[in-house]
């Protein structure tokens, strides 16, 4: 019996596997069958016109709030996985809430944040439809992911590299900034990967803090829209033209997270060498 379990659970787990990979192979086949034959330079680096909705301002929009909202949010996000897991007592109410507050905010929906965004940054802050009130309202989005991927990353340390950094006379931000950081920089790199993921394919939130201006921004306080609401209103008022460009515009979107996970994976791979060492 004890075999047969064993071996029913494994079909399961390939079959779970297999499943993912089908389906995820399956998606990006779709859009590319679909998105490549309309691809063209003039689409991707000509000037946004009617008869030419190129996506180059978009482009540039969402590689730009991607940089801000991470270089925003990871600091804070990390700090307080260093807080939790390092400094507070584990059986603090502080520590209780703050995990309250980012399970909380990680089961808010998209459109509630835009909405906030709009409201907080947009209009009591008086930034209005911005790149800085679109930064400001996904770095809060993805809080919650980075600070509790990276406490696990840090939890996953073991006791005895602190415990062989304190033997060896260092005091505790050393220990945290020259052992702890580096021993759990992948899993602090893969926070940064789902957030990434979470912040190139959100629309909802930047509709309202954002905007949707078809232009090239010249400053973080000018409005226009990323890859994701470009497809969304090329879907929305394009027509069958208007799909063939939001499925173009699919493709060029999976090729940018492609190319920042790669980059992701090799700083978390760099870091792990320089760990070793």
């Amino acid at each position: 019996m004890r075999k047969i379990k064993s071996t029913v659970l494994r079909v399961l787990s390939y079959l779970a596997i297999a499943i993912t990979f089908f389906a995820l192979l399956s998606i990006v086949l779709y859009i590319c069958v679909n998105g490549v034959p309309n691809l063209s330079l003039s689409l991707i680096f000509g000037k946004f016109s009617s008869d030419n909705p190129s996506m180059r301002f978009a482009i540039v929009t969402t590689v730009v709030l991607v940089i801000l909202a991470l270089v925003v949010s990871v600091p804070i996000g990390l700090g307080c996985a260093i807080y939790l897991t390092e400094y507070a007592p584990q059986t603090s109410k502080i520590v209780r809430a703050i995990r309250l507050a980012t399970e909380t905010l990680a089961g808010i929906p998209s459109i509630i944040y835009g909405l906030f965004g709009a409201l907080f940054f947009g209009t009591a802050l008086k930034m209005g439809y911005s790149i800085l009130s679109g930064v400001l309202t996904v770095a809060i989005m993805i809080l919650p992911t980075i600070i509790r991927t990276s406490e696990e990353a840090i939890k996953s340390v073991p006791d005895l590299y602190r415990e062989g950094s304190f033997g060896l006379g260092a005091g505790k931000l050393r220990t945290i900034v020259k052992i702890i950081i580096p021993s759990a920089a992948n899993g602090i790199f893969s926070a940064v990967i789902l957030s990434v993921g979470r912040i190139v394919g959100e629309t909802a939130a930047l509709l309202f803090t954002l905007g949707s201006v078809a232009k090239m921004p010249s400053s973080i306080m000018d409005s226009s829209r990323t890859l994701a609401v470009h497809m969304y209103i090329s879907t929305r008022d394009g027509g069958m033209a208007g799909r063939k460009v939001a499925f173009a515009t699919g493709v060029i979107l999976i090729v940018i997270v492609t190319l920042i996970n790669i980059f992701t994976l090799y700083l978390s791979k760099k870091a792990g060498k320089m760990n070793e060492n």
